[in-house]
């Protein structure tokens, strides 16, 4: 899914006009400070969150691999995917394509070290259950990749859509 084909750029329309819909029809104002990239990168994300998660619980508690060797393949199988459906439905960027993968892969890699290890690892160190330890960074994780993702990686997207 590359956003290329007229089915992707139709679906991302689609996406778009959704994002849209429910961003108005947010209360308490939040309508004016929400942006439907902001709604359609947390709906792409928790379900690509989701994904990590039963892969490191798969990795770590099915295989026995170790915390960080299970942290690791199920963060970069995460954020592949991540990468492909922010790109194509929520950011719908036509910029080419391998620039922007390079940006994103030293952006996960930042990422990757300063709250997956760093914060994972350390929070499991001390005691905490790993999965509760990859919430906590993950939590830390969305406010650090939706901006790159914003206004770095998908800098190309209509300003009328990003906000």
């Amino acid at each position: 899914m590359t956003g290329n084909t007229v089915a992707d750029k139709d679906f991302g329309q689609r996406f778009h006009a959704l994002m849209e819909v429910v961003v108005r029809r947010l209360p308490f104002g939040l309508a004016k400070v929400v942006a439907p990239s902001f709604l359609g990168f947390a709906l792409i994300n928790g379900f690509t969150f989701a994904v990590d998660l039963l892969l490191l619980t798969a990795f770590r508690s099915g295989l026995g691999l170790p915390v960080p060797l299970a942290f690791t393949v199920a963060y970069v199988l995460a954020f592949g995917l991540s990468f492909v459906l922010n790109r194509a439905l929520n950011f719908r960027s036509h910029a080419p394509v391998g620039p922007q993968a390079g940006l994103y892969a030293v952006a996960i890699l930042i990422n990757y070290l300063a709250f997956i290890l760093g914060v994972g690892s350390a929070l499991t160190a001390i005691g905490v259950q790993y999965l509760v330890s990859r919430v906590v960074a993950g939590a830390c994780e969305a406010a650090f990749m939706y901006s790159v993702m914003r206004w770095i990686i998908f800098r190309d997207t209509k300003q009328g859509y990003c906000r």
